[in-house]
């Protein structure tokens, strides 16, 4: 049986570390390009699984529209627009701008879905927010707002906006009963081939860096930073919705900043510290499970 814990520690972990994994890919190849390459790899991955696994892969021309939209919003439009707003912020703004995609999702959710509110999901996605906020305290101190940082910061916003409709079109295509892992797959399949049609009508040279560095990390982020972590998350989101799931983002930027400290030599200030715990604590209280008692007695009062 598979644990919500379990699914939520294993995409965050691993998210957590493409951070430095990524730095691998830079130089020689254009980022849109090792994109495309990333998720196409991942698709021909978890295709053949579900190929071998004996999970169907022939669907209706709706399910294609709705995986190839997840894989629009998911796998191809907002890493594109991630990528050139970290030509105009600091990594660390881009991660506090995409931990508001928990905001997001309980919005979203409660637009598209009707699902209603909670005030401890608010209040842990507040703290989720401003936790990140005070671990990133440093660069948002020097953000000054100019031309270039404006363009930037609407970039990022823009991305985290769209990554939350891919959340929400994945937790539509759950509920309509498409198998996780073959809809993750063609909807990562869809999101290579419309960076690939980016790279081509904005004249992007293809390229490739045959080293070991770089086939490694490709490899590490198809498999892991993609088809691992991915499926991680869409099961959780499944299992325990979108919004509660999307506080993996809030938690990601705590592990990133975990692993420096362990590779990078990484000091911790008192702003960084009480932001990890602010963010913990959100975490515990947006994942806290419902009280059994509590929802027999409001089954009963209905009743």
């Amino acid at each position: 049986m598979r644990s919500a814990n379990g699914l939520f520690l294993v995409s965050s972990l691993i998210w957590g570390s493409t951070w430095f994994v990524i730095r691998y890919q830079l130089g020689v190849v254009a980022p849109e390009v090792s994109v495309a390459y990333r998720f196409a790899l991942a698709a021909a991955l978890l295709l053949a699984i579900c190929a071998v696994r004996g999970v169907g892969l022939r669907y209706a021309p709706r399910a294609h529209a709705l995986m190839a939209a997840q894989g629009a919003f998911m796998f191809a439009i907002n890493y594109v627009l991630i990528y050139h707003s970290e030509r105009f912020l600091t990594s660390g703004l881009v991660a506090v701008v995409f931990s508001v995609i928990v905001i997001f999702n309980i919005v979203g959710l409660r637009v598209f879905f009707a699902q209603p509110i909670q005030f401890k999901m608010i209040a842990g996605a507040m703290c989720g927010v401003g936790g990140v906020a005070l671990l990133f305290w440093p660069e948002l101190a020097r953000f000054e707002g100019d031309a270039k940082e404006a363009t930037g910061l609407a970039l990022a916003t823009v991305a985290t906006f769209i990554a939350s409709i891919g959340n929400l079109v994945a937790a539509h295509n759950h509920r309509l009963g498409l198998p996780i892992q073959a809809s993750t797959g063609f909807a990562m399949l869809y999101g290579a081939l419309m960076v690939g049609a980016w790279v081509v009508v904005t004249g992007v040279p293809w390229s490739f860096a045959a080293t070991p560095s770089y086939l490694l990390s490709l490899a590490y982020l198809a498999v892991f930073g993609s088809v691992v972590a991915f499926v991680a998350y869409l099961t959780l989101a499944g299992d325990i919705g979108a919004d509660r799931a999307g506080y993996v983002g809030v938690v990601t930027p705590v592990v990133a900043l975990l692993l420096s400290t362990a590779l990078e030599g990484y000091h911790w200030t008192m702003p960084a510290i009480f932001g990890a715990v602010l963010c913990l604590g959100g975490n515990a209280l947006i994942l806290k499970k419902k009280d059994p008692s509590s929802s027999a007695r409001a089954a009963k009062g209905a009743a």
